[in-house]
């Protein structure tokens, strides 16, 4: 996946928004809380950093190109040294799933006023 595809992607979920931050870091939230972050479009080769959770993060941090998000670890964040640490179609689901894991920490009325759902249990 390259970076603009990343960036469309996380900017299609559901209340999404990019603030960027810290220098050129392009974060990106739901309800102003952060679920993934990307650098530059002009660093090569492209890192992003998302949300997982504590299983997908054990399972993240022993392929290659993928470490523990530095700071963020402890939230079971991980760090991709390179976009292509993963396939597209597996980088669409965990970004998907880290915009689902933060959204749901956020009040009913915030996530009904942003336009997201109730989860459902299968």
């Amino acid at each position: 996946m390259r970076h603009a595809d990343v960036e469309k992607l996380c900017l299609s979920l559901p209340g999404a928004t990019l603030s960027v931050q810290w220098g050129e870091e392009r974060v990106y939230k739901v309800g102003g809380k952060m679920f993934a972050m990307m650098g530059p479009k002009s660093d090569k080769p492209h890192h992003l950093y998302f949300k997982a959770g504590e299983t997908s993060f054990h399972i993240l941090t022993h392929l290659r190109h993928i470490i523990p998000a530095p700071y963020l670890a402890r939230a079971y964040w991980v760090y991709l040294e390179r976009l292509d640490a993963l396939g597209s179609k597996e980088l669409k689901a965990y970004l998907e799933r880290a915009h689902a894991q933060v959204a749901m920490g956020l009040s009913k009325k915030k996530r009904t006023a942003l336009g997201i759902g109730e989860r459902r249990d299968a």
